[in-house]
């Protein structure tokens, strides 16, 4: 196996892992009515959430890098932008990440003292973990996911439907954090998650045709 068939399929591994971590790093209570009094009786879940988005850095950045020496002999500005957004992505990723053991620690304190001004403080939070992950987050990655799916089309390094479906699926992801943004729908709703399934699903086809069959690297020619 040739190292850009051995990097493709590192990638397409680390796709699925984070496609994984992610659906692990759903902290559904935070999103209950009254969630600070629930806290502290879940807050296995809570630190579970912060472990599994700590990963998705590694796994999202890591896919990057496993892709970038053969994105860049065809195009080294969109596949630097690409990286170049990957890790401002993977910035807000451990913002995230420093967020959710500060709900426990909230949590802790409500359980002694029932105090108005820790619930406003506990929802602040929350909007603002909100924003970080599902808006800021969001509209990084899918800036570099059009960068990245411009490329792989133009190239034809995978089938060009997939690259189209990456190119749609970043837009109407983004276009749903900017929903969430200007406050036209929330991010556990129906209209927010239909939005994003159609990239959810092209990330695990897409890391299925990297472990299986890798890029067409055939088609790099010449560094552009």
């Amino acid at each position: 196996m040739n190292p850009n068939r051995r990097a493709a399929a590192a990638a397409g591994v680390l796709v699925l892992a984070g496609v994984l971590a992610g659906l692990l790093s759903v902290v559904s209570v935070i999103e209950q009515p009254g969630f600070l009094a629930l806290i502290p009786a879940h807050e296995s879940q809570v630190l579970l959430g912060a472990v599994a988005q700590f990963v998705m850095i590694p796994a999202y950045v890591g896919f990057a890098l496993c892709l970038y020496p053969a994105l860049r002999t065809v195009n080294e500005t969109l596949s630097l932008g690409f990286l170049g957004f990957r890790l401002i992505a993977a910035t807000f990723h451990f913002a995230g990440v420093i967020m959710l053991p500060l709900f426990v620690l909230l949590g802790q304190e409500y359980a002694q003292a029932a105090a108005p001004h820790l619930e406003a403080l506990a929802e602040l939070l929350r909007v603002a973990r909100d924003l970080v992950n599902h808006v800021a987050l969001i509209l990084a990655l899918g800036l570099g996911d059009l960068l990245l799916f411009c490329l792989l089309y133009r190239a034809r390094l995978v089938p060009r439907w997939l690259s189209a479906w990456g190119l749609l699926g970043a837009g109407f992801a983004m276009v749903a954090s900017l929903l969430v943004l200007t406050g036209l729908t929330g991010v556990v709703t129906p209209l927010y998650l239909t939005m994003n399934a159609p990239l959810g699903l092209q990330s695990i086809v897409l890391a299925l045709w990297l472990i299986v069959r890798g890029l067409r690297t055939e088609r790099i020619v010449s560094p552009r």
